[in-house]
């Protein structure tokens, strides 16, 4: 028996629609940072999504029924994502930048999750809200500000 007789064709096409799913449902983020000139962009944002994506689906095929064992999987997940984002805040005397792109990897992270839970629509829900809060509270905010 050879490694392609073990391989299981469905279950491989099964994680890379979903790791398409989690790519291309950070794309609006990571476009808006890229756009942007944040530092993090194109490249980042879906990184994050699909590695979130593929830890939990390892986490999944691994420990089946296991809530407990999902749940510390998904507690990694989170924590790492928080790591992440914390080399994104810089801090010069009062000033601090990076907060809404740290903000962003984490949910990119949760975007992650929720494909390899099938939770498409919460996927999609936090792209989108991450995207709008994004695009439009700069400027609302340096309206805000008088700037």
């Amino acid at each position: 028996m050879t490694v392609m007789d073990t391989l299981d064709w469905h279950q491989i096409l099964t994680h890379l629609v979903q790791l398409g799913m989690a790519f291309l449902i950070a794309l609006p983020v990571a476009w808006n940072r890229e756009h942007r000139a944040e530092g993090a962009g194109l490249r980042t944002f879906p990184l994050v999504a699909v590695a979130a994506c593929g830890y939990m689906l390892v986490g999944l095929q691994m420990f089946g029924g296991d809530d407990g064992a999902q749940a510390r999987v998904m507690y990694g997940i989170i924590t790492g994502m928080g790591f992440i984002g914390g080399g994104a805040i810089l801090k010069e005397g009062a000033n601090v930048t990076g907060t809404a792109t740290a903000a962003s990897m984490w949910n990119t992270g949760a975007i992650g999750v929720s494909v390899a839970f099938n939770r498409y629509e919460i996927a999609i829900v936090l792209s989108l809200i991450n995207f709008l809060i994004l695009q439009f509270a700069s400027p609302i905010k340096r309206r805000v500000r008088g700037q």
